[in-house]
């Protein structure tokens, strides 16, 4: 019923055949359309990119706060529930942006 809409089949085209052709067309050809989640391990041991408080090892000052951190996907979309992610300490000032805005402060009056 449908062949009147159809012209011609655009992809994978003809030359596509055997299972290993579709296989091989669907390698090249294949991507998804979700936002990745789940590529930022967490935890202590040496696969972990960040600890328990969002801070990627090895670099100080750096943490990940975006879904590359979540465990599961979320049955919504991604870009509604990264932005809920809590950053641990956050509005905290460290002692290196405390000195760095009293220096500012005392200069500025």
């Amino acid at each position: 019923r449908m062949d009147k809409y159809r012209a011609f089949e655009m992809n994978p085209g003809p030359a596509c055949q055997s299972d290993a052709d579709w296989l091989d067309w669907a390698r090249i050809n294949g991507q998804t359309v979700y936002h990745p989640i789940g590529t930022c391990k967490m935890g202590s041991d040496p696969m972990a990119v960040v600890d328990d408080q969002l801070r990627v090892h090895g670099i100080d000052g750096l943490r990940v706060v975006d879904a590359s951190i979540m465990p599961t996907l979320v049955s919504g979309n991604t870009n509604a529930a990264a932005p809920s992610r809590p950053v641990p300490n956050a509005n905290r000032p460290t002692r290196r942006s405390s000195a760095a805005g009293s220096a500012r402060a005392a200069g500025s009056a």
